[in-house]
């Protein structure tokens, strides 16, 4: 059984940063892809960012590009979110994901969820 455990998130106000971390259990963390996702007031659960498990490939959503940066430490199982410029619109429960497959978009290609923490931005 896979566990993710979220930290991290919390109150700000625009243009503050934030960073969200999420630990997985188990000794393969380096075989799973993670991702990032989020679902804001009254919307859909989308997509932010994937990594690969090396680190190397990295993809994300184009309204986070240049803001958000997804990382890995295969040592402590732990992926990072580091969230800055952060706009009110990016007010969400984030979640992190793994799935065995690649790195991948699509939320029925993960299988594995965190608790989801919630990120408020303030005007």
């Amino acid at each position: 059984q896979v566990q993710l455990g979220q930290s991290g998130g919390g109150s700000v106000q625009a243009g503050g940063s934030l960073r969200l971390s999420c630990a997985a259990s188990g000794p393969t963390f380096s075989n799973y892809y993670m991702a990032w996702f989020r679902q804001c007031p009254g919307k859909e659960r989308e997509f932010v960012a994937a990594i690969g498990r090396s680190g190397i490939s990295i993809h994300y959503a184009n309204s986070v590009k240049g803001r958000f940066t997804i990382s890995r430490d295969n040592a402590k199982n732990t992926v990072y979110l580091q969230m800055n410029s952060l706009k009110p619109e990016d007010t969400a429960v984030y979640y992190c994901a793994r799935n065995l497959k690649g790195v991948s978009t699509a939320e029925n290609d993960y299988d594995y969820w965190g608790q989801g923490t919630q990120v408020t931005v303030s005007s």
